[in-house]
């Protein structure tokens, strides 16, 4: 793929913005990457796991079964836990309708399939002022601007184009199997929080409007969430404030028609100490109330009808674990 690109930056002359310009971007092949390939697991079976995963593996197939909206919400260290297989087998198999992510899991699924790995220390470069501007991850710029152009959602024009593109590990493509399957790969950012957004070639109108349609699509999909799931792995601010959004857009439509979104499961999957019964919120005084999952996923939008569960651990056991939990679901022992 071409590792130039155009500046984006018509306040260029404003003597108040940053002169991008002049930013030295070097190539990923300088960059000490911390993770390879290598870390992606093969599909293996777990075999003694949290119980609350037998139970959310249990409502996942019902939920299939009835053709409800089954959705993952993911922070970076998803990605970065290498359990891309089994996620990617649950798209294959119809056990996710949406994958929800943040930027960063955007940009580590990207550099997997372009050069199969990804993370630079943030210690070392951001001491030499190179943290996050390295030349062909800057190309998600390039594509989110295509994409602006071309009507299309964040996710969905990234996918295609690491499908589509030249990318020898896209097999291992997050993005690139929900445009293959057809599921869609939903990306929400805020300005400034992703390394892209230091390039010259980054455009906030671009960014804004195709992460804000991945947004409204999102909203529309948890319009058939009665009866389905809701899991947030490891994302601490993006997936509960979302999730809240577009959830009360979609309850508001859906109580116009006389009807209502409430019985539905969520699991929040993190490394945080909770309590064994979470099911009221912490006092404000408490610091986990400011642990958003904690009082908006667990507490207050399941608080009508829904269920909800937490279980402590790292990625790469507890998806592994969910994986099996829902084979084990699915053949009904």
């Amino acid at each position: 793929m071409k590792v130039g690109y155009k500046l984006m930056n018509r306040a260029i002359d404003n003597k108040t913005a940053f002169d991008r310009s002049q930013l030295k971007i070097r190539l990923l092949k300088e960059r000490s990457h911390d993770l390879d390939r290598n870390i992606v697991k093969p599909l293996q079976k777990v075999e003694s796991y949290n119980k609350s995963f037998s139970d959310v593996a249990q409502h996942i197939v019902t939920a299939k079964g009835k053709g409800k909206k089954i959705v993952l919400m993911a922070g970076g260290h998803v990605v970065r836990a290498g359990v891309q297989n089994y996620l990617i087998d649950l798209m294959e198999r119809g056990y996710l309708s949406c994958i929800a992510m943040n930027g960063s899991v955007m940009i580590h699924d990207f550099e997997f399939a372009l050069i199969g790995a990804t993370t630079e220390s943030v210690a070392r470069y951001i001491k030499e002022g190179q943290f996050g501007l390295w030349k062909e991850t800057g190309q998600i710029n390039d594509i989110i601007n295509q994409g602006y152009k071309d009507g299309l959602g964040m996710g969905e024009a990234v996918g295609e184009a690491i499908l589509k593109g030249d990318f020898p590990y896209k097999n291992i493509s997050l993005l690139a199997a929900g445009y293959r399957l057809k599921i869609p790969v939903t990306v929400h950012v805020g300005i400034g929080y992703d390394i892209i957004h230091e390039h010259p070639n980054c455009s906030g109108a671009a960014t804004g409007e195709t992460s804000y349609r991945d947004f409204l699509r999102f909203a529309k999909i948890l319009e058939g969430l009665e009866d389905g799931v809701v899991m947030n792995f490891g994302s601490a601010v993006m997936a509960p404030e979302v999730f809240l959004k577009a959830l009360s857009m979609a309850r508001n439509l859906a109580r116009q028609r006389g009807e209502y979104i409430r019985h539905f499961t969520t699991l929040v999957c993190d490394l945080h100490d909770l309590p064994e019964d979470f099911s009221v919120e912490p006092d404000k005084n408490n610091p986990a109330y400011y642990f958003r999952p904690w009082k908006t996923m667990l507490v207050r939008t399941v608080a009508d009808g829904g269920k909800s569960f937490y279980v402590k651990g790292k990625h790469s056991d507890t998806i592994p674990a969910l994986w099996s939990a829902i084979n084990k679901a699915e053949k009904g022992v």
